[in-house]
């Protein structure tokens, strides 16, 4: 009986992986699929991944393609649903810009404050 359940579950599994049949949407599907990453991976994309997490959202991404979607509706409902990080291209926000400027405010202020410290030495 286990071995059935088994089987079955396998055969499920397998049905959902199946491609859309229209090439056009198919290719569509998969372009969004490589665009976005898999949240237990995190390294890879969901097109790559064999995570259970990245099964079921290839088999979300190809039933709203189906259903006529476009990928950007799709990547931005997946962004409110899991945040920023499921795009490898996080869109630009604000607060973004804090993170890619503090290295550089760290780097001027510690240059200003070694300025200050070997000049002081010097006088």
């Amino acid at each position: 009986m286990t071995r059935i359940a088994a089987l079955l579950l396998l055969g499920l599994a397998a049905f959902a992986e199946a491609p859309l049949p229209d090439a056009a949407q198919e290719a569509e599907a998969q372009d969004l699929m490589r665009e976005l990453r898999c949240l237990v991976c995190q390294g890879q994309s969901i097109a790559e991944s064999n995570a259970e997490m990245a099964v079921d959202m290839r088999a979300l991404v190809r039933e709203r393609i189906a259903e006529g979607q476009e990928p950007q509706e799709i990547r931005n409902y997946l962004i409110r649903r899991y945040g920023d990080w499921v795009t490898f291209s996080p869109p630009a926000r604000g607060t973004h810009l804090i993170l890619w400027a503090a290295p550089l405010v760290f780097l001027l202020v510690g240059g200003a404050l070694t300025y200050r410290l070997f000049r002081k030495r010097r006088v």
